[in-house]
């Protein structure tokens, strides 16, 4: 087994093999290779770049950055508070899954971005259709990821909280809201990822500002450095924003048992002399994390 890389030795690598995927870029598009794919008719690195600084330096950028944003946050935050409250009733209530679970099931296979008719439709603004199919586009999985959680639960710590005093709300901020963390996060990071897809697409249908409809008139116009600007902003944008719901993840459960891989450490061992009953001399360190949770709960 091979031991861990240092921090400073992983974020080199990683930038290593984000400069490696340039340069292949590059020299594939730069000599015209044409073997199977045309990489001929791809812009190369350096004239995409080149776009890159020229947009940066003009006010519309900025303003298309700012629009998809408050898109994506306006309909990522409401489906976050509305998703793990309606996964949390429909887990904890037989009654509200019967009501809401028939129609849930029967609108989430549909994908968000087949909404934007429903939306012009419905709203009197393609802003607030937009911010619409952002919010559709993340509360199922974020439904989905809470429901499934809150199920997995044992019920001894509801148990235990019952034998205590405690009453419904008790067991809802103390139990069921801290276990199911993990679970409803996993929900948050897969949602964040889908509305990024479609707002984008969302606003090369009816948007009027932002980066995908920015990126859409820039194919229209044949401008294709501009096209590969607004695919490099859609994924630094969405790379950032998932980064930022994991990181706000690990910080709410830093309670939970980290594994050998996230730590960076190796499982130890404890050597004993060994008996007069045989030779085992390795025996399991105690796991002293793992009880100070469990005496916790």
């Amino acid at each position: 087994m091979s031991r861990p890389l240092p921090a400073a030795g992983r974020y080199a690598l990683r930038v290593a093999s984000l400069v490696a995927a340039l340069g292949v870029w590059q020299a594939l598009t730069g000599l015209d290779i044409d073997l199977w794919l045309r990489f001929s008719q791809f812009p190369t690195a350096t004239d995409v770049a080149h776009a890159f600084a020229d947009r940066l330096a003009g006010p519309d950028y900025w303003t298309d950055l700012t629009d998809s944003l408050t898109r994506i946050l306006s309909g990522f935050l409401l489906a976050a508070v509305l998703g793990v409250a309606t996964g949390v009733l429909v887990a904890r209530s037989r009654l509200a899954e019967d009501l809401l679970g028939p129609v849930l099931e029967v609108v989430r296979p549909i994908p968000a971005i087949a909404l934007v008719p429903v939306a012009i439709l419905l709203f009197p603004s393609n802003e607030q259709g937009i911010v619409f199919i952002t919010f559709t586009a993340a509360y199922f999985p974020v439904l989905v990821s809470t429901r499934h959680a809150v199920r997995a639960l044992t019920p001894v710590w509801e148990e235990a909280v019952l034998t205590m005093g405690g009453g419904r709300w008790r067991i809802l901020g103390s139990v069921v809201l801290p276990g199911a963390l993990p679970g409803i996060f996993g929900g948050l990071s897969v949602g964040i990822g889908v509305s990024w897809i479609c707002v984008i697409s969302a606003e090369m249908i009816s948007g009027q500002y932002g980066v995908g409809y920015r990126t859409w008139q820039d194919y229209t116009v044949v401008d294709y450095p501009g096209v590969f600007v607004g695919m490099v902003t859609i994924g630094v944008l969405g790379w950032l924003t998932s980064t930022a719901v994991e990181l706000l993840g690990r910080r709410l459960t830093r309670w939970l048992p980290r594994t050998s891989y996230d730590t960076g450490s190796r499982p130890r061992t404890v050597r004993t002399a060994p008996s007069a009953r045989g030779p085992e001399s390795a025996v399991p360190a105690p796991k002293t994390e793992e009880a100070r949770d469990e005496h916790l709960v």
